[in-house]
């Protein structure tokens, strides 16, 4: 497997990931509400890019009403790989319409990164305090 053109879009995918895996990611993130550190995209990105770069694949996020799409392409044979994850409604108290869509963007960006770059973080459900009750909600949007 020397020539990145002989390779198909899944092993260059595995190869990339095994290249990330080497080059010491450190996580810039931090929660102060919980405690814990996390992966933000600049921590990631310009590495993926390099190393998508030497392998000859592109990386192409996009978004619409119900899902977030990560699309890894060969740009050498055109093959394509999908990840995909639906959407949720994002509401914070003070956060203007644009600001929770820019929050839904990176959010999304970032979870689908890591599946599939298989980047690990540790489990944040895990990791919360269970002598507190802990509620996630998942809204129900309506179609008109």
């Amino acid at each position: 497997m020397s020539n990145e053109k002989d390779m198909t879009v899944y092993s260059k995918l595995a190869k990339a990931r095994v290249e990330l895996q080497s080059r010491n990611l450190k996580k810039s993130g931090l929660n102060k509400f919980a405690g814990f550190k996390y992966y933000e995209l600049s921590d990631f990105i310009p590495t993926i890019n390099s190393i998508f770069l030497e392998l000859g694949l592109l990386s192409v996020f996009s978004l619409d009403a119900e899902i977030g799409t990560l699309k890894i392409i060969d740009v050498d044979s055109y093959e394509e790989i999908l990840f995909t994850t639906p959407t949720e409604v994002i509401e914070q108290k003070g956060m203007t319409a644009i600001q929770a869509l820019g929050s839904k963007h990176t959010y999304l960006k970032r979870y689908l990164y890591l599946n599939a770059l298989e980047i690990v973080e540790g489990d944040v459900i895990d990791s919360l305090d269970n002598s507190q009750e802990t509620t996630f909600k998942k809204e129900t949007i309506k179609k008109e």
